[in-house]
This record gives C-alpha cells, sequence and structure tokens, in this order.
C-alpha cells in the first residue's frame, strides 16, 4: 500500500487533490526557495519543487510517494513569486496588466529515493487592468500567497483574463491531471 503524501501549505493544491478522490495526507515543508540566478522560466520551480522533496526525503518510508510543487509566473523575462506586501503585490498585477505572461508549475515526485518531475506551462493573457481594479483586488482579496499576486480563480481572473492558453489548473498552481496520470503510474507499479 503507497502513502501519498502532498507537501505543501497550499490550500488550493489541497483542494485540487481532494478532487481526484485518492487518499493522502498534507504536510508543511521549510525549504529553502532560492535558486541559482542562471535558471529561467520552467527550469526554477522545477528546481524549488525538487529543493522541497529533498528537505523531506530523510522522513519518508519505502512506502511512501511524497509530491511537492512549485509555481512562478514569468513576465518579460523576469520571474515574479509572491508578492512581501500590499505595494509589491500592486505593482506586479500593473506589470501583469495588457500583456500576456506564462504560469509554470514543476511537480516533484519522490519514491524509493528516486526524484522525478515534470513542469507545466500556461499562456494567460490579461486586459489592461485600472488602478481601481488592482486595489480593490489586493485591498478584498489575499494575493500575497500567490506567484504573481493573483488568484485566477477569484475576482482579478475573472475580469481580467482575456485569453488563457494551457490548464487552468496550472494557473491555479497545480496541473491536476498531469499529476493524476504520474501517481496512476506509481500505483501501478
Amino acid at each position: 500500500m503507497m502513502n501519498i503524501i502532498l507537501g505543501s501549505q497550499s490550500p488550493r493544491r489541497r483542494e485540487l487533490m481532494k478532487g481526484i478522490d485518492i487518499p493522502f495526507t498534507t504536510i508543511n515543508i521549510d525549504a529553502d526557495e532560492t535558486y541559482p540566478p542562471h535558471l529561467k522560466e520552467g527550469d526554477i520551480p522545477i528546481y524549488i519543487s525538487r529543493a522541497k522533496a529533498r528537505a523531506y526525503a530523510s522522513h519518508l518510508t519505502d512506502e511512501d510517494l511524497l509530491i511537492t510543487a512549485d509555481t512562478i509566473v514569468w513576465v518579460e523575462g523576469k520571474m515574479l513569486g509572491k508578492p512581501h506586501n500590499e505595494e509589491q503585490a500592486k505593482q506586479m498585477l500593473r506589470q501583469l496588466s495588457g500583456k500576456t505572461h506564462h504560469v509554470y508549475t514543476g511537480v516533484t515526485f519522490l519514491y524509493q529515493g528516486q526524484c522525478d518531475s515534470l513542469v507545466d506551462k500556461t499562456d494567460v493573457t490579461f486586459k489592461s487592468l485600472s488602478e481601481e481594479e488592482i486595489d480593490y483586488y489586493v485591498h478584498t482579496y489575499q494575493p500575497l500567497d500567490k506567484a504573481g499576486a493573483y488568484g485566477v480563480q477569484e475576482y482579478i481572473g475573472y475580469i481580467g483574463v482575456t485569453k488563457m492558453e494551457g490548464s487552468y489548473f496550472n494557473v491555479m498552481g497545480f496541473p491536476i491531471s498531469r499529476v493524476y496520470e504520474k501517481i496512476k503510474q506509481y500505483l501501478s507499479k
């Protein structure tokens, strides 16, 4: 019997895992989320998701499958992680306003000492956001725990996203259909 462990504090990742009806437990992992400066785009969340997995590896048994993830927003050659304060959140939303950005989520699976990772990419286009819309969102919602300072499943996603190519759930922070297929592979071993 395999124990599936989601190493994430994200309520959105937990919600998505519940939706595939496979039993799992959750843990919080404190890991160093810095990455080498030469990494770009999808390589960044892969690196961080692997660091999270390695940080917890010594606690696992041979029956445990650990799943870790990290999500970033990439716009105009720069990475946007989680904002540190409301002003930084507003600045990030101004950067995304009227442009297409890329959301990358890296997911790592650690089982019996072996790491396997995947990365998913979704292109998201925002309309031009007004200062009032940005202010309302930042003051009404909690953008500080979200890459790029927004949740696609909230107000700013409803009114701001004009086009999306790729997985909606990846933008929420977890490409759940790909995670499901990978879990099935592990369960069939």
